[in-house]
């Protein structure tokens, strides 16, 4: 699983399962550019790194612009000199039933979701060329047994799955690897989701096999350092549920 020597990108690595990725990649040796919108946050995630004995470089990237994403990977090119590992993470979630639901809801999930994991492979493209890996946040909102609510989330998901899938096999030629993970972490989010929905929160978590939420470094970061490590060499274009065995991807 060793990525010494290789440059990560990680965004929403503030928090949650962006900082679990950032902290098992830097684990492993990567060198971790930690982006998000809250510098604090960041601050945050890369002292952990370090003192792990890890290298860490904070950034504020906004990835509903265009110009801030780039100016972040043009950051770490010039810091690190490329870009190994992409992982698209961040996202903001739009909730809600489609008749409460308003435009700028919806935009703004498709803007942080499936136009930004667009830019941003596309900007990290010609340096991940030869060796590169791409790991994109997918969900397993779509394979809900009740989409009510959730259908708007789904959709920004379920685009960043098949820009995935384009990107392994337009890409694959150039070395470049892109798959996707479905998780259940114990982040922020998901707390939040569980404490303000507790009658839907149990019916959910008891059809996990495995009867638990899992861990956003232990269980999500490890398996995406193992994902980005030569020992998943010929894993391309695919979609991995990290969830303990609920989801059904058949």
């Amino acid at each position: 699983m060793s990525l010494q020597g290789k440059v990560a990108l990680v965004t929403g690595a503030g928090q949650g399962v962006g900082q679990g990725i950032a902290l098992a990649l830097a684990a492993q040796g990567a060198r971790v550019a930690v982006t998000g919108r809250t510098l604090s946050k960041l601050e945050t995630t890369a002292e952990t790194v370090r003192a792990r004995g890890g290298e860490a470089l904070p950034l504020v990237c906004e990835v509903k612009s265009p110009d801030s994403m780039k100016a972040c990977v043009d950051t770490v090119v010039e810091t690190w000199g490329g870009v190994n590992i992409l992982v698209n993470n961040a996202q903001e979630v739009p909730l809600g039933r489609l008749h409460d639901l308003t435009d700028e809801a919806l935009m703004a999930g498709w803007e942080s979701g499936p136009m930004a994991t667009f830019r941003l492979m596309k900007l990290c493209y010609p340096y991940l060329k030869g060796d590169g890996v791409i790991v994109n946040l997918g969900s397993s909102a779509a394979k809900r047994w009740d989409m009510a609510g959730y259908g708007a989330y789904a959709a920004a998901k379920e685009g960043i799955r098949a820009l995935t899938r384009a990107a392994a096999c337009e890409w694959g030629p150039d070395n470049i690897r892109c798959n996707a993970i479905l998780p259940h972490a114990m982040s922020p989010g998901m707390q939040w989701w569980i404490e303000n929905n507790p009658e839907e929160a149990h019916a959910f978590l008891s059809q996990i096999p495995q009867r638990r939420v899992g861990d956003c470094e232990q269980d999500i970061g490890r398996f995406v350092a193992l994902l980005c490590s030569d020992g998943a060499n010929y894993v391309n274009g695919q979609s991995i549920a990290l969830d303990g065995g609920q989801a059904f991807l058949g």
